[in-house]
């Protein structure tokens, strides 16, 4: 069965929650959409705005102060907002890329500890982790195991591997500047190469879940583990997955019965966050982001602008100013999709305004650098 371009696009959309808000609770709305990016805390927030109706921050603030909703670092080495019951096969998933990057990392070994050491050294970081702890604290205990201080370097790259989750610290996003930690109260099994093996089978089937259909070489890039390791896992699977053909030959997997819905169904516009899932989900980014615009979108240092969503495909970003949403289109847009994007704007104005009526503002510096702009209006105003 062959799959089209645009296909794709409306199947991304549908598991996506991104064709029409949907009224589910945050912890079925997480786990729909599989993981949330969630580097800047108030992305977890705007992206489950765009996808739910009616949905109260206050409710994902609950979530995560519950740990029903973790954040933790998992998928590309980056931190990602997911249900709990997911976290541990995805940790299990990416423990070989976790510890290769983390505890094979130059830095690391340059401090004059291995990995072994590092084995040595998670009991006692755990039980100092029993309760939410700062870099600093967990600085402390490592330096009473250790007998001095560890290199800071090293202590980061440590924390990155060891299964931790982000413990809530505060408004207005749940999470300060200054993070705490606290141990994973589901704990994966380590350096297990069969339950690695088995847990990438599980991140596999749910990324098909989220993200699919999707080709061997998308699943390597949002979990960020070796296409050899991504294609074990998808002929383990076997006959679970259905194959199609996407629009240049390439071979697609699916969840057999998973929603595909028509290529001509309606997308509203959206206005995206910093680092939507999206945009980061796959090898052919063009899926979402006309290759023309992804360099724009996608900065020099990885940062990945809040974006306009229109028809399914990134059509410009967006930034908080005073009251306003001020809107970049990167090509003329229709009449009736600056309409549609002044009603999602004012709609994010007042979500924005008891908390953080300019998110990403400390990202404005990424404006003076030239953008391809058709046009740039200041939403909801006309």
């Amino acid at each position: 069965m062959e799959i089209t371009a645009r296909a794709l696009n409306r199947a991304t959309l549908a598991r996506q929650l991104l064709l029409g808000r949907e009224s589910l609770d945050v912890e079925t709305a997480v786990r729909r959409v599989v993981a949330l990016q969630a580097q800047q805390p108030g992305s977890p927030y705007i992206a489950l705005w765009n996808r739910l109706s009616r949905f109260d921050p206050a409710d994902l603030d609950a979530s995560l102060a519950g740990f029903r909703t973790v954040k933790a670092t998992l998928m590309r080495i980056t931190l990602h907002a997911v249900h709990a019951e997911d976290y541990r096969p995805f940790r299990e998933a990416m423990e070989p890329t976790l510890r290769g990057s983390r505890l094979g990392d130059s830095r690391f070994l340059a401090s004059g500890l291995t990995a072994d050491d590092a084995d040595a050294l998670l009991p006692d970081l755990l039980k100092c982790t029993a309760l939410p702890r700062t870099d600093v604290e967990m600085g402390e205990c490592l330096a009473k195991r250790l007998g001095v201080p560890m290199d800071r370097t090293a202590q980061r790259l440590l924390r990155q591997y060891a299964p931790l989750w982000h413990a809530p610290t505060g408004g207005p996003w749940s999470f300060e500047v200054r993070a705490a930690y606290v141990a994973a109260s589901t704990r994966p099994v380590p350096t297990d190469p069969g339950v690695a093996a088995q847990g990438l089978q599980v991140l596999v089937r749910r990324c098909l879940e989220g993200f699919g259909p999707a080709s061997v070489a998308d699943i390597a890039q949002f979990t960020m583990v070796r296409r050899r390791r991504a294609r074990t896992a998808v002929q383990a699977l076997g006959d679970g997955l259905e194959q199609l053909q996407g629009p240049d030959g390439t071979v697609m997997y699916d969840v057999p019965g998973a929603h595909r819905p028509p290529e001509d169904t309606p997308a509203p516009p959206r206005l995206l966050p910093m680092w939507d899932s999206i945009l980061l989900a796959y090898a052919d980014r063009s899926r979402v982001i006309p290759p023309a615009y992804r360099k724009h979108v996608t900065r020099v240092n990885g940062d990945v602008l809040p974006t306009l969503l229109v028809d399914g495909h990134v059509a410009g970003v967006w930034r908080a100013v005073d009251g306003a949403i001020e809107a970049t289109a990167f090509h003329p847009l229709p009449r009736d999709v600056w309409k549609d994007l002044a009603a999602e704007a004012e709609s994010l104005v007042r979500f924005l305004a008891p908390r953080a009526p300019r998110a990403y503002g400390r990202y404005d510096h990424w404006w003076t650098k030239p953008l391809p702009a058709a046009e740039t209006r200041l939403l909801p105003g006309s």
